[in-house]
């Protein structure tokens, strides 16, 4: 009977694709933990996030990536420069696709195209939403179109359909490597960052149009008591009339975000959460450098 025990593998899986096509509910749903805000709008995930799934033989870190679109300011320039990043020190890439997503050719998959020593899984996903000849279209257009891919696997990240063998495939292109965290780390995040964003999700579930997008989040105290804590957040926009309409009438509708949040951070937290919101307008910061740089962008 063999009792060798297993060699530990570590690594580095980088989740790239446009917006919406479900990157954060996938790494969620490879995780089993909520770390990644999800909403129907696109563009929600900003930030390099970092989602750690630790076994006894294995340590997998994810990084659950902004969207792939072209710039058209600064704030665009620093979130592309976060999948960039992602790309080189991935050691497993999963490129994510979903069923209704147009194909033309893009910067990333051409760069994809050249990655020959790094192994890619291409992943379509919200097959759940989709007849199987549609489903089997897609697998046939991306074997065609990205040929150096490990696989191309139909998925449902949000209904965790092929989650498990996915799972599976990663670990097997894994290094052999030791942790590169500790194995009771789930993610390099603070905690500070995990309530900015469940903030600034309600606001995308909350409000229309260009405001979500004209939004940052700032927790400017956390303080960490026996039963609760205390937290001090500002809700940043570039114009006064945005202003208004985070507040809304009587202050209704920020008194709901903030609801909202508080409740999805005690489940979170674990531990009664007291949230006091102030809205400030910082004029147009998703340009501005140095607003970019005390927002964690650069």
């Amino acid at each position: 009977m063999n009792t060798e025990p297993k060699p530990h593998r570590a690594g580095f899986v980088s989740i790239i694709g446009k917006p919406n096509v479900g990157k954060s509910t996938l790494m969620n749903a490879l995780l089993g933990e909520r770390l990644s805000i999800v909403t129907s709008k696109a563009q929600t995930t900003r930030h390099r996030i970092l989602g750690i799934l630790n076994g006894d033989d294995f340590q997998l870190v994810y990084s659950d990536t902004p969207g792939i679109i072209q710039p058209k300011y600064e704030l665009h320039s620093a979130m592309m420069s976060f999948v960039y990043s992602s790309l080189e020190d991935a050691d497993v890439v999963l490129f994510v696709t979903d069923i209704y997503e147009k194909h033309d050719e893009e910067p990333v998959v051409e760069r994809l195209r050249k990655m020959q020593d790094t192994p890619i899984f291409l992943l379509v996903n919200k097959i759940d939403q989709a007849d199987q000849a549609e489903v089997e279209a897609k697998v046939a257009y991306w074997q065609e179109h990205l040929p150096n891919a490990t696989r191309v696997l139909p998925i449902s990240a949000l209904e965790k359909f092929g989650t498990g063998e996915l799972l599976d495939l990663i670990l097997e292109k894994l290094p052999i490597h030791p942790p590169y965290y500790p194995k009771d780390e789930l993610t390099d995040k603070p905690e500070r960052f995990f309530a900015a964003e469940m903030i600034r999700e309600k606001i995308f579930k909350l409000y229309k149009k260009e405001v979500p997008y004209s939004c940052e989040v700032g927790i400017e105290e956390f303080k960490e008591e026996d039963d609760i804590i205390r937290m001090r957040a500002t809700i940043y926009v570039e114009r006064s009339s945005q202003k208004g309409i985070i507040i809304g009438k009587g202050g209704e509708a920020l008194k709901k975000v903030g609801t909202w949040a508080r409740e999805e951070m005690e489940k979170f937290f674990l531990k009664k959460v007291f949230l006091e919101i102030h809205v400030k307008v910082n004029e147009n910061w998703r340009t501005d450098p140095k607003a970019l740089s005390r927002f964690g962008y650069q």
